[in-house]
C-alpha cells in the first residue's frame, strides 16, 4: 500500500510549511505537495512552469520524464502565490541558463541561487524534517535514539497519487501525471479505491482464467517467457483494443495487423463477449449486403471476420446469439492496437 499522509496529518504539517521563512524551501516542499513530482524534476523546474488557465486557475505545467510530454495540475491559490512570490523573485537575477540533459536546451531554472542548482537535502529533506517535527510528526529510528519526522518528500508523491485515485482518477490519468513508465507501477494507488481497475488487469494472467485467442494456450500452459509476462503485466490496460487487448512485444516491432483477431498476439476473455455479439451481428449483416450487391471478395472477407468472432465465442463459452444479455462487457474503447 502507498506510504501516503493522513488527512488530519497533511492539516498538522501544511501551515507550519507555509512559515518556512526561506522562499525556496516553502515554494519547493509547496511544489512537491501539489504536482506528485519527483524531487529532481522540483529541482529542475524552470521559471515559467507556473501560469494560469483561460479561467484564471492556477496551473503548473511540469515536463515529463525523459523529456516526454508533461501534464497540467492547479494548485490552491495559497500555493500557487508563495510559487508565484518565487518566480518573481527569480525573475530579474542574470545568473546564465544550464543546460538541460535531457533535450539540451538552454534554461533559467528556478531553484538557483548564486549561480548554483539548489541541492535535493537542502530543498526538501532539511526543512522538512523541521516541519514535521514542529507538527508533532516524529517516530523512532533517528541518530542516538532521536525521534525523526516520519514526512518525506515521496509520501507527498504517494499522497498525491492515492488523492487522485480516491477521487476517481483513471489509472491511465495517475500514469500520467506521475510520469510512471507503466500502469503497474500505479495500480498501488488504485489498491486504495478501485478494486474493478485490478479485477480488470489480472482477468487474464490469474490462473484459471477463460480467454480465447492465438496467444490463450501460451497464457493457460505457462509457456510465455518472464520478460513476455513482465511486459504485458506492465501494459496491458494501455493495449485494450475493441474486443480484447494485444500482447505484442516491443521487440516485436509496430503491429502491421488490420484484422487483428487473427493474430497470434490479441487474446480477449468473457467481459468483452457482449461486444464479439454485437460485432458478430455487424458481420453477418454486412455478409448479407456484400451478397445482394454481388461482390464475393467482401463476401469472403466478412465470413471469414464472423467464423473468427463465432470460434472466440465458442472458446470462451459464450453463446452467439446477439440477444444474450447475461456479461455486461465493457462500456468504451480505451485505444486502439
Amino acid at each position: 500500500m502507498p506510504r501516503f499522509i493522513l488527512d488530519h496529518e497533511l492539516d498538522q504539517l501544511m501551515p507550519v510549511i507555509d512559515e518556512i521563512p526561506c522562499p525556496f524551501q516553502r515554494a519547493a516542499l509547496l511544489a512537491v505537495r501539489w504536482s506528485g513530482a519527483r524531487r529532481d524534476e522540483i529541482r529542475r523546474l524552470p521559471l515559467d512552469w507556473l501560469d494560469r488557465y483561460p479561467d484564471g486557475t492556477p496551473r503548473l505545467r511540469l515536463s515529463g520524464p525523459q523529456g516526454l510530454q508533461g501534464t497540467d495540475g492547479a494548485p490552491p491559490p495559497g500555493a500557487a502565490d508563495a510559487l508565484q512570490q518565487l518566480i518573481d523573485l527569480r525573475r530579474p537575477g542574470r545568473d546564465k541558463p544550464f543546460t538541460d540533459e535531457r533535450t539540451g536546451e538552454q534554461i533559467r531554472y528556478l531553484f538557483v541561487r548564486h549561480g548554483k542548482l539548489l541541492s535535493s537535502s537542502y530543498l526538501f529533506e532539511t526543512p522538512l524534517q523541521k516541519a514535521s517535527k514542529a507538527a508533532g510528526l516524529v517516530g523512532p529510528g533517528g541518530w542516538k535514539g532521536k525521534k525523526r519526522g516520519t514526512v518525506s518528500a515521496h509520501r507527498f508523491r504517494h499522497t498525491f497519487g492515492a488523492q487522485l485515485a480516491e477521487r476517481g482518477a483513471k489509472l491511465h490519468t495517475i500514469v500520467k501525471v506521475l510520469g510512471h513508465s507503466s500502469v503497474s507501477k500505479a495500480l498501488v494507488y488504485a489498491q486504495v479505491s478501485d478494486r474493478e481497475v485490478l479485477r480488470d488487469y489480472k482477468s487474464v494472467l490469474e490462473a484459471g482464467a477463460v480467454v480465447a485467442g492465438l496467444a490463450a494456450e501460451e497464457l493457460k500452459s505457462g509457456t510465455l517467457p518472464a520478460e513476455a509476462v513482465d511486459w504485458l503485466q506492465s501494459n496491458f490496460l494501455e493495449t485494450e483494443l475493441e474486443l480484447g487487448h494485444c500482447r505484442r512485444l516491443p521487440a516485436e516491432g509496430p503491429c502491421e495487423c488490420d484484422l487483428y483477431l487473427t493474430c497470434a498476439t490479441f487474446v480477449t476473455t468473457p467481459d468483452y463477449a457482449p461486444r464479439l455479439r454485437a460485432r458478430l451481428e455487424v458481420e453477418q449483416q454486412l455478409v448479407q449486403d456484400a451478397d445482394e450487391r454481388g461482390w464475393t471478395r467482401e463476401v469472403e472477407r466478412h465470413t471469414a471476420v464472423a467464423r473468427r468472432l463465432t470460434g472466440l465465442l465458442t472458446d470462451l463459452g459464450e453463446t452467439t446469439d446477439p440477444d444474450d444479455s447475461n456479461s455486461s462487457g465493457r462500456s468504451s474503447c480505451t485505444s486502439t492496437d
